[in-house]
């Protein structure tokens, strides 16, 4: 089994999406995920087109803008956003769109979204839309769950997911029961690690407590057959050095494990 390992354009961050593609074949990674955001290269089929021929460094994967940064990236109708993302992804070549579930005061995104999805995915058959899992959010000793109808996507049900494990460690909860729980919809995976202090943390796979190593080297068994993509936070890196070397040490981490043979 041959997982591709992808390099998402986040982890580049505060550097602009056309670094991600440099720093990808620089160190080696199958492929990029765009993070569409703010960036207007993150948004233009052009010029990512033009970052894939010029890298020689395909795009796999598409994070649809779900962010509250990205509210007005193309539309302020959400269901439009991810028709967006669904149209670029398909132009790109890339099989994976990544999407959040809606925020709690989207409430008539939220009552039409999963048959939203389902109309997406009639009309792009090629693609599969992986809803992500999130967490709750902790502030002055309180909780509460900005997404409706919550943050786990699998009690609602939906035929992708994408395993984000540093969103595991975020919400306290076991990556491994969560990619049992997601059965055979699971497409996509994205590889940070955390240290259950329940904060997103998106370390390197390796530098927290989470299975990052059991879960990649569970996926022939679970035959999985979609991509990981290495969201790792690098913002606090003080070179290009410094970050390239951190994401040297998560590609080498995630293809070391993807290896290891199932007994």
């Amino acid at each position: 089994m041959s997982v591709p390992v992808l390099l998402s354009s986040s982890s580049v961050f505060p550097e602009p999406t056309a670094a991600a593609f440099e720093v990808a074949a620089t160190l080696g990674y199958d492929g990029v995920e765009v993070m569409v955001w703010t960036d207007a290269v993150s948004q233009d089929t052009s010029a990512l087109q033009g970052l894939v021929e010029h890298y020689g460094v395909p795009i796999m994967s598409v994070h649809a803008p779900c962010l509250l940064v990205t509210q007005r990236v193309w539309s302020s109708d959400p269901m439009e956003r991810l028709r967006r993302a669904a149209v670029l992804a398909e132009d790109l070549g890339a099989t994976t769109v990544v999407v959040h579930p809606p925020f709690t005061w989207q409430r008539d995104y939220a009552r039409g979204f999963a048959q939203g999805i389902q109309r997406l995915a009639r009309r792009h058959p090629g693609l599969r839309f992986a809803i992500e899992n999130m967490y709750p959010v902790r502030m002055a000793g309180r909780q509460f769950v900005p997404y409706s109808p919550g943050w786990d996507p699998t009690r609602s049900g939906y035929d992708s997911y994408t395993l984000d494990i540093s969103h595991c460690a975020a919400s306290r909860s076991d990556a491994l029961e969560m990619a049992e729980a997601m059965g055979d919809g699971l497409a996509h995976i994205h590889l940070g690690d955390g240290t259950g202090e329940g904060r997103d943390e998106h370390l390197v796979p390796g530098r927290g407590n989470q299975p990052c190593a059991q879960l990649l080297e569970s996926l022939a068994r679970r035959g999985f057959s979609g991509s990981v993509a290495l969201e790792v936070a690098t913002r606090r890196a003080r070179s290009r050095a410094e970050r390239e070397a951190d994401l040297a040490d998560a590609l080498q981490f995630a293809r070391t494990h993807l290896s290891v043979p199932v007994p």
